[in-house]
């Protein structure tokens, strides 16, 4: 497994990763199925393969992801990267009860995070999303204080306008950007992604797969199972999924070329815009872990990434990538 380096922190130290790493948000929650035992296998065949880079946050699952990484990785936490998020706020029984970046907020969460995870030290921790109420300066101020106790290695954003990681560099250096990207969702591109270059952060693409869609795995709304929460996403609607999914049959002509899955040269798209990116698609079963992993080996030509470019430029995708209230809470 390639290691590819994303930001500094603040002695200059880069933050190795995984060229994939793996989500494990769906794990515990918004997806069908949930199986904690084939969970935990899936991430010890990543660990297996090379893959060092592991993501969740506090809301997922209201805790319980944490809790299941810190148990997947007891006794295997050496050379791991383990990154975990804060700032939105669930009550016990799951309510999602708006964003919170005041600093006694940010220090509470952590030592929670840290005692679920079961570990001493967050090798990467995130903003989740940005509390408009709350200077980002004072919420990255409270984040540079855990580095300074060694509890926290290094800071990120999930979801901040160019605007916003500036002014969070400016306070302690932000090693890497958690947001959307992949063929249907290129917003990075225009303003973002060359800030991110021109300061050093490295980009984390989450959904890197369009939480499936990319795949090729779905004929029709219909295929999802009733308690998924794909259901309720603009992309996958009725009025939109008939134009998506005619996007994906460019993505499955070239993975035939390749003798691969579409998933496969989707991911491989993402990891060909640059060294500084390290998607972490997500999944709970070994069997995509694997098929995932091996993207990395897929060389797609300029042709293919031609072809890919010009059938998905930035906004082809139909409908947003959040329903409304999703989308209000993006720092843009």
């Amino acid at each position: 497994m390639q290691i590819r380096e994303l930001g500094r922190d603040k002695a200059g130290e880069a933050l190795r990763v995984s060229a994939l790493g793996l989500g494990c948000m769906g794990m515990s929650e918004f997806y069908a199925g949930q199986d904690d035992a084939e969970s935990i296998a899936t991430i010890h065949a990543a660990i297996e393969a090379g893959v060092n880079f592991f993501d969740t946050a506090d809301m997922y699952g209201v805790g319980k992801n944490e809790e299941l990484l810190g148990r997947a990785i007891a006794g295997r936490r050496a050379g791991l990267m383990i990154a975990t998020k804060f700032g939105n706020m669930r009550s016990p029984e799951g309510g999602f009860l708006g964003i919170n970046g005041r600093p006694d907020y940010v220090r509470a969460c952590a030592e929670a995070s840290l005692k679920r995870l079961n570990i001493e030290v967050i090798d990467l921790y995130y903003q989740h999303r940005v509390d408009p109420n709350v200077p980002i300066e004072e919420t990255v101020g409270a984040m540079a204080e855990l580095v300074a106790q060694g509890k926290v290695r290094h800071l990120g954003l999930s979801e901040a306008s160019a605007a916003t990681i500036r002014r969070a560099h400016k306070v302690h250096p932000i090693s890497a950007l958690q947001t959307e990207y992949s063929l249907w969702s290129r917003d990075v591109e225009q303003e973002i992604l060359p800030t991110l270059r021109e300061l050093g952060i490295g980009l984390v693409p989450y959904s890197p797969l369009g939480r499936g869609f990319l795949t090729g795995a779905f004929s029709n709304a219909a295929d999802l199972p009733e308690n998924d929460y794909r259901r309720n996403s603009p992309r996958f609607a009725p009025e939109n999924f008939a134009h998506n999914r005619a996007l994906v049959a460019v993505i499955e002509g070239i993975a035939a070329a390749h003798r691969c899955t579409a998933a496969q040269v989707a991911l491989a798209w993402v990891l060909a815009q640059g060294q500084d990116i390290a998607p972490i698609p997500g999944t709970k079963r070994r069997k995509y872990l694997a098929q995932n992993i091996a993207a990395a080996g897929v060389a797609l030509t300029a042709g293919d990434l031609a072809a890919l470019n010009a059938a998905f430029p930035p906004g082809a995708a139909a409908g947003t990538r959040y329903p409304a209230a999703g989308m209000a809470a993006l720092n843009r």
